[in-house]
C-alpha cells in the first residue's frame, strides 16, 4: 500500500536499565497510547537485542517528520520523553524523539 509509510529507526538502551525499560512499555500510559494512534503511529513495535540496541517500527498515513511533529504537540508525550531520556545511551538530557533518525527501507515484501 503506496499510502503508507512503513518507518523503522533504532536507540541504544543503557545494560542497567534494560528490565526497567521493558517493563515500562508493557505499561505504556493509555493517554500516551491515544496521542500515538491520533497522530498515526500505527502497528507500532519495539524490538530489543540483548545490548541493549533497540529497533521500533511503524507505519502511518503520513510522513516520519508529520508523525513526528504531532506526537511533539501533545502534552503527555512531554512528560512521556521526559521519563523515558534517562534511559538511552547518548541523549544528554535530549528528548529521545528529537534524536529519531528514520532507517532507509531498502527491501519490503508484502
Amino acid at each position: 500500500d503506496e499510502s503508507v509509510k512503513r518507518i523503522g529507526f533504532v536507540f541504544k538502551v543503557k545494560q542497567d536499565k534494560m528490565e526497567e525499560y521493558k517493563e515500562h512499555h508493557r505499561h505504556v500510559w493509555p493517554e500516551m497510547q491515544a496521542a500515538l494512534k491520533r497522530n498515526g503511529w500505527n502497528h507500532y513495535s519495539l524490538f530489543m537485542r540483548e545490548d541493549g540496541l533497540l529497533f521500533g517500527f511503524f507505519e502511518t498515513p503520513v510522513d516520519f517528520q508529520t508523525a513526528l511533529e504531532g506526537m511533539a504537540k501533545e502534552e503527555g508525550n512531554t512528560r512521556w520523553q521526559d521519563f523515558m531520556a534517562p534511559y538511552f545511551e547518548g541523549m544528554a538530557g535530549v528528548h529521545p524523539d528529537k534524536k529519531m533518525l528514520e532507517l532507509e527501507e531498502i527491501m519490503y515484501l508484502e
